[in-house]
């Protein structure tokens, strides 16, 4: 009999750059994990991985509803999904913002691997 390997946990990754959005998607896929990742917020809220993703990633400053709009629209509907929030322009109002909000994660572009890889640890629970 075969062992049933337990679901990849899938980490969706929201940035209109794609540029940004594949190199983060490269670095969770050498990681193991499962990626889903989308161009604007407002795609991500039209996909089934709303309700899935163990994490989601995705960039403050975009085209239409921003990453901090999108962390509010997905608590007021109920759904608690670990955020992390990442720009290419930090301001501390916005890493407060963020933070009230229940972020669990703020990184300035450019940030190092090891930094989003410690907090999808933190978020997976992984050493």
């Amino acid at each position: 009999m075969q062992a049933i390997e337990p679901a990849l946990p899938t980490i969706a990754v929201v940035d209109d750059e794609e540029s940004v959005r594949a190199a983060v998607a490269n670095l969770l896929s050498s990681l193991g994990l499962a990626v889903a990742a989308f161009g604007s917020a407002e795609e991500f809220l039209a996909s089934p991985v709303t309700t899935t993703a163990a994490c989601l990633i995705t960039d403050i400053q975009m085209p239409g509803m921003s990453g901090l709009d999108l962390q509010r629209c997905l608590a007021a509907s109920g759904n608690r999904i670990p955020v992390i929030l990442m720009t290419g322009f930090p301001k501390e109002h916005a890493r407060q913002q963020a933070s009230a909000d229940g972020a669990v994660g703020y990184l300035a572009k450019p940030f190092e691997s090891r930094q989003l890889i410690e907090l999808i640890d933190g978020v997976l629970g992984t050493p």
